[in-house]
């Protein structure tokens, strides 16, 4: 009888490899986040819910998600034009718009807050246009918006970008000439295939926008029940040496979004789903 089969990871070092990651995840990810969880413990449920169930907490919460939401949808949308655009289209300058992408990954947050309220405020030069026709950006949930528009762009760009440079003109081609209109083969061809990439990057846009504090806490103005963003607070709680409380409105933030990238990633099974159907 000859010898047994033995079946071989294709990836050399498979078990060192693992023992890396995983060791990485836990002291990245996990301890972070079980210190956290074990502080939270300790304080207990009751004291969790005294801390966050305040309107000041729940205005700071609020105002984080929803303007999170709200600039990941936006970056949604614009995100996959410009991926489209800078892949299916040749003008000029596209290359240093390609590079300009990636600036809020390399610049650092507090510049960028700087470098918006300077641009925003009402003496700045678009501020100052604004103010023209009585909007006030800076100071204002709309300059907090600016922000968290600015810093998720990039991720929901290029998590699509890839996948529209391997979608064939020869796939359009042959929904035109099956007769299909532009709208049609957008709805049924093109967004299907994008569909899992761009819930990718709006869920990374979404969970960056949510834990932002560099490029806001300038442009925000940072008035409690207002302007005044959730990680903030938990600096505020933290400088006031009361880290039961910031630790409370850190847990409280942590469930709410992961109860939302839940979601979304249900969604994306959905879509991988039904894309298999198509």
């Amino acid at each position: 009888m000859g010898k047994p089969l033995i079946h071989r990871s294709p990836m050399p070092g498979l078990g060192l490899s693992m023992g890396v990651t995983l060791t990485m995840l836990s002291l990245v990810v996990l301890l972070p986040i079980g210190a956290l969880l074990w502080k939270g413990a300790n304080f207990g449920i009751s004291g969790i819910w005294d801390t966050v169930n305040r309107e000041r907490v729940w205005a700071a919460l609020f105002l984080s998600f929803r303007l999170s939401l709200f600039a990941a949808l936006f970056n949604l949308v614009f995100g996959m034009i410009l991926a489209w655009v800078l892949v299916r289209y040749r003008f000029a300058g596209r290359r240093l718009l390609d590079a300009a992408v990636d600036l809020p990954f390399a610049l650092p947050t507090a510049v960028a807050g700087i470098a918006l309220t300077a641009l925003y405020a009402p003496n700045g030069a678009l501020g100052s246009l604004a103010a023209e026709i009585g909007w006030k950006i800076a100071y204002t949930q709309w300059g907090i918006f600016v922000a968290l528009v600015f810093v998720g762009l990039p991720f929901v760009t290029r998590t699509v970008q890839p996948v529209v440079e391997e979608i064939e003109a020869e796939v359009e081609e042959a929904s035109a000439t099956l007769g299909a209109s532009r709208i049609y083969t957008l709805r049924r061809v093109v967004l299907p295939m994008l569909a899992p990439a761009a819930l990718t990057g709006f869920a990374l846009s979404l969970a960056r926008a949510v834990g932002e504090y560099g490029s806001v806490i300038f442009i925000a103005g940072n008035i409690p029940l207002k302007t005044e963003i959730a990680p903030l607070l938990i600096v505020i709680q933290l400088e006031e040496f009361n880290y039961d409380a910031a630790a409370a409105i850190g847990i409280a933030m942590l469930l709410i979004s992961f109860g939302m990238l839940l979601v979304i990633n249900l969604i994306q099974v959905w879509s991988r789903r039904r894309i298999g159907y198509v």
